[in-house]
């Protein structure tokens, strides 16, 4: 066991946050998402919700700094206009863990699932809520943080 971080993250996902360079992105999924179809690196969660998986990873994962854009949700299908409430707890640990600075994007579906085809990995979680997908931009560490 190692201090601070939260056990949910499994070595093999630790080795892959350490290896995402700046502007690589990684997408954490819930159970229904295609993430074995998409994935380049898939890895598992199996008893995770999405959520927890967003927040162990942001503890230890700064955003993209040089971009407006560094958190995207998926636009739900039948009410692409509102956002689906577990894409809000999503906004709310990227608002917190950001300093208030960035929010979520919102894309449409298709749109959603051509960028995680680029995602340096895919995280599978257990998350069973709807849409309760969200796609994070890696920033930098600067001297002396950490």
């Amino acid at each position: 066991m190692l201090r601070h971080i939260d056990p949910i993250l499994s070595p093999e996902l630790l080795a892959i946050l350490r290896q995402m360079g700046h502007g690589d992105e990684i997408a954490i999924v819930d159970a229904n998402f295609p993430s074995v179809t998409m994935g380049k690196r898939v890895v598992r969660a199996d008893g995770v919700t999405a959520t927890h998986m967003a927040e162990a990873i942001l503890k230890l994962m700064p955003l993209d700094e040089f971009e407006t854009e560094t958190a995207f949700s998926m636009k739900q299908v039948h009410a692409p206009e509102e956002m689906a409430p577990v894409c809000e707890e999503f906004e709310a640990i990227v608002k917190r863990y950001s300093d208030g600075r960035f929010a979520l994007t919102p894309l449409e579906r298709f749109a959603f699932y051509d960028r995680v085809r680029t995602c340096f990995a895919v995280v599978a979680t257990a998350e069973r809520r709807l849409y309760g997908n969200v796609i994070l931009k890696k920033g930098v560490l600067r001297p002396g943080e950490g």
